[in-house]
């Protein structure tokens, strides 16, 4: 896998510096305890998480270069002291996180920085956006491959989705989730992902025939080949596919498949399925796309579209249900004093925490325990780990294909009713006795 090259700190938000520069001049310095966590809004059963080996590459190499130096000091805001303690600032501390691919629920720790409280303040920014975006993603793509109920997907996203990063990063959390591929080639290059896509409309309509475009592209792939048949008339198109799989099939080869992109997908599916079968080609598979996500999937095939793989794109790309989180990095603790943020409708869990599961007899989840980090859970597998010590990261990347083995295993997990499309429940997540306790006895920062 390729790494990514370096964000750097002025990926921030400017308040974080101004923080840190008072900081500084009031010798603030103490260690300080941040926890990320997802409020809970109830529009999702569960989420996955996604995004920690970004976080833990980029804080290893945390620092100011001379260039970014620069741009602060021509800002005016800064004191050529606090420039001068950038230039050896590096990220030094400890991260307790979910492990990539672990579900979660609303208001339990994704991740918890342990660090000097300037270190910790500035890299607020950089881990919301990491963390949210690839999580949200990831979870509506969760959503995506539990309703095509085995049927491959392939993430088709890139073109819509909201800048280049975005794109990459849409096709790794896909991928992570059960994605079997990705149209973005430099994804597939960076992530080592199964690369998907044939033809465009402009292809066929380069061609003055529909048949000669079928067959040219067979030509160059005559081992790879999947038609767009939408192009002017669905169900003509679909015998004229035929005809070529025929001959494709004469010469020692065969149509991987047929591509709707239009129209009412159950009728035409099912009219395309008909045509292919009888011309003696079951073999073929139906691929569709344009504007599917969990709810489009569901409703298609509940009424027996014959389709057999979708492209998704635009509307998980950008997770056009629920197109934020409402992520948040509250301070927990401080200069060894538990802190609580107690802000109407945001009120934060103070002290440094752990997340405990519980699963049944049949080893189905049954409930989180949100305890202390130090907590004893009878029955309770932490699901928070040590993944970084004095800045570095404690063990190896998880390779890509165990990130997807962890979220099939915790997926298979859940129970049924929590994997619903359309209907929202809340899976149960308590606090500890010990966590309640330090609740009732800690207030805001005085």
């Amino acid at each position: 896998m390729t790494v990514m090259p370096r964000i750097g700190p002025l990926f921030t938000d400017l308040y974080e510096l101004t923080m840190a520069a008072s900081y500084f001049d009031n010798q603030v310095v103490s260690d300080a305890t941040f926890s990320v966590f997802v409020r809970d809004t109830f529009r999702r059963n569960y989420f996955v998480a996604v995004g920690l080996e970004d976080v833990l590459r980029e804080l290893e190499g945390f620092h100011f270069s001379a260039e970014e130096l620069d741009y602060l000091r021509k800002t005016g805001l800064f004191s050529e002291a606090f420039i001068a303690y950038l230039k050896d600032l590096h990220f030094t501390g400890t991260i307790y996180a979910l492990p990539e691919g672990t579900l979660f629920f609303p208001e339990e720790p994704i991740l918890e920085v342990t660090a000097p409280l300037i270190e910790s303040q500035i890299i607020e920014t950089f881990i919301l956006n990491t963390i949210g975006f690839q999580t949200n993603v990831a979870s509506k793509g969760a959503r995506c491959v539990y309703a095509a109920n085995g049927r491959p997907l392939v993430d088709f996203s890139l073109r819509r989705t909201q800048g280049q990063d975005a794109g990459l990063k849409v096709a790794r959390s896909t991928f992570l989730v059960g994605f079997s591929g990705t149209s973005n080639v430099l994804a597939g290059k960076q992530f080592d992902l199964p690369v998907s896509g044939t033809m465009a409309h402009s292809y066929i309509s380069a061609f003055s025939r529909e048949i000669d475009a079928f067959s040219a592209f067979a030509e160059t792939f005559p081992e790879s080949s999947v038609f767009l048949i939408d192009t002017y008339d669905t169900l003509e198109g679909a015998r004229n596919a035929a005809k070529v799989a025929l001959d494709m099939q004469a010469r020692g080869h065969a149509l991987l498949g047929v591509r709707l992109d239009s129209g009412d997908m159950v009728d035409l599916s099912q009219q395309v399925r008909k045509i292919l079968d009888t011309a003696g080609l079951p073999e073929v598979k139906i691929y569709a796309s344009s504007g599917f996500d969990e709810f489009e999937i569901i409703d298609i095939l509940t009424q027996n579209a014959k389709i057999d793989a979708f492209g998704i794109g635009t509307k998980v790309g950008v997770s056009a249900d629920v197109p934020y989180l409402d992520i948040v990095y509250k301070l927990v603790r401080f200069n060894q004093r538990n802190i609580r943020k107690m802000s109407a409708r945001k009120i934060t869990l103070a002290g440094e925490k752990q997340v405990f599961r519980r699963v049944d007899g049949n080893g189905m989840l049954k409930e989180d325990v949100i305890g202390l980090r130090d907590d004893v859970i009878d029955n309770g597998e932490p699901l928070l780990v040590r993944v970084m010590e004095n800045g570095r990261s404690v063990g190896p990347y998880p390779a890509l294909p165990d990130i997807q083995a962890r979220f099939k295993a915790n997926f298979a997990c859940l129970p049924e009713g929590f994997k619903s499309i359309l209907n929202r429940r809340r899976f149960t997540v308590k606090l500890s006795e010990r966590l309640k306790d330090v609740q009732q006895h800690t207030g805001k920062a005085q």
